[in-house]
């Protein structure tokens, strides 16, 4: 009987499967795909390499949860620093995010002018910095009174910032600001909904600052992709299945039993790198399934429409941007795309002379529901996105060399998983509604970006470690 079970190779999946494993525990990594990563995988598309979403790694510096999660596994990545973390163009204003907080007021002060500029983005700046220097605090979900009790952790964070955690960030904004054009809160709602996976309405101050100060943090480029990331990081794993997906998992007394096509094994751990969602459709077991079943009210439906593209051009690409329109795209739930380019010296992911592109945009998943305007909708948002990234990024048709899209069908059918970006930190879910990494269920634990505590690389580090405490390993 193994020790821990893994089940998905995403983010929480792969970095809590790689510290079991050097830790000394027997562990195994399930991923349905051959590849590992999930939504943060690369892959191949008609002989061209792409990352699947995610295309940046922050939060891989001294004091910051990445770098301190993969320093206890004994992982060193091979990474280039990104500065600026993204360029932002709207109406022909060019804005890079530059972590230099006074290299970007310049650029600001300069494309959205405001007396209280400075004052705004000091603090955003000082939330973050306050925010990520604090320790201590841990969640947890195993009952009621280690809920309460995991709670009182939480006093130094919730008496020091207070302040933010009260208000909705729009109304904090407007306030704050006391006149705000509509383009520069289109800046800002942008921006927000990149990170925090919901609208400035819907979230609070505080979380609205993290994710405005997002860029203030180092942010790092992975070359040759994250798929190789994944790889590295688990090079050292005895026991990694992939190309095998878990079809059912029966619970016992003292172990679990992972059922797949062809094989059992017997686990006395099982950690879920699957969306909480979603997790119940592993279990027979009523008590297993009537916890998740609470949690599908989180289901935002929320997701992404891709553009994969290899450009030849010897132009020079910034690796990221936000491209900012005033019109919302159609079939979406944004006026914003982010597109990212390969490294130019990058010849791991891409051949000598072009550039791997993934482009996406926010969309609702029940938007691709209907198989008779399936095919229509998707070429429709597909050409709009091309049209409006090659004439603000001046990209010739020439230039590209293959072009394709993915819906949420697409990453349902790959990735196992349609709702993409996690469960969003919102008013109506914050602590103590949060899903946590442990479960009233002995034994049974969840990482990933649908529990505690947020999305991308920082958030869902910050679970992991939450995990590792909770295990006590």
């Amino acid at each position: 009987m193994i020790e821990y079970a893994v089940v998905g190779s995403g983010i929480g999946g792969s970095s809590m499967a790689a510290y079991l494993d050097a830790k000394g525990y027997e562990t195994v990594l399930f991923e349905k795909e051959p590849y590992l990563g999930g939504c943060s995988s690369t892959f191949v598309h008609g002989g061209y390499a792409y990352n699947t979403g995610a295309t940046t790694l922050a939060g891989y510096q001294e004091g910051h949860i990445v770098k301190s999660m993969f320093d206890k596994i004994g992982f060193t990545p091979e990474l280039l620093v990104t500065d600026p973390t993204i360029v932002i163009i709207q109406n022909e204003k060019i804005t890079p995010r530059f972590s230099d907080l006074e290299d970007f007021l310049e650029v600001l002060e300069k494309n959205y002018p405001h007396p209280k500029n400075r004052e705004f983005w000091t603090l955003v700046h000082r939330l973050g910095k306050e925010f990520y220097a604090l320790h201590g605090h841990y969640y947890s979900n195993r009952s009621l009174w280690h809920k309460l009790i995991s709670l009182t952790s939480f006093f130094p964070l919730l008496v020091r910032f207070q302040r933010f955690l009260r208000t909705n960030a729009y109304d904090f904004i407007n306030d704050f600001y006391g006149d705000i054009s509509e383009e520069y809160q289109k800046f800002l709602e942008a921006q927000i909904l990149i990170v925090a996976q919901a609208h400035s309405k819907e979230i609070n101050f505080f979380t609205a600052a993290l994710s405005l100060g997002y860029s203030f943090n180092e942010t790092h480029y992975v070359p040759g992709g994250f798929g190789r990331l994944f790889d590295q990081m688990t090079a050292k794993m005895k026991y990694i299945k992939r190309n095998t997906q878990i079809e059912k998992i029966e619970r016992h007394s003292d172990h679990f039993t992972l059922h797949t096509k062809n094989e059992s094994l017997k686990a006395k751990k099982v950690i879920l790198n699957s969306t909480i969602y979603d997790s119940e459709k592993l279990f027979n077991d009523e008590k297993v399934k009537n916890y998740y079943q609470k949690y599908e009210t989180l289901n935002n439906h929320q997701s992404s429409f891709m553009l994969y593209m290899t450009i030849r051009s010897d132009k020079k690409y910034e690796h990221h941007y936000q491209l900012i329109q005033d019109e919302q795209y159609t079939h979406s739930i944004s006026n914003a795309v982010f597109v990212s380019f390969s490294d130019v010296t990058d010849n791991m992911l891409t051949p000598e002379g072009h550039y791997s592109v993934t482009a996406s945009i926010h969309t609702d998943v029940r938007f691709w529901e209907d198989k008779q305007t399936y095919q229509s909708k998707k070429s429709e948002l597909q050409t709009q996105m091309l049209k409006s990234i090659c004439a603000i990024l001046d990209i010739n048709e020439e230039e590209i060399v293959h072009q394709f899209a993915a819906t949420p069908r697409s990453f349902k059918r790959y990735i196992n998983r349609s709702q993409l970006g996690g469960n969003a930190i919102t008013m109506k879910n914050f602590l103590p509604k949060l899903p946590s990494n442990d479960t009233p269920i002995k034994d049974l634990y969840q990482v990933g970006d649908t529990v505690y505590a947020a999305q991308g690389w920082p958030g869902v580090m910050l679970g992991v470690e939450n995990l590792r405490g909770l295990l006590d390993v």
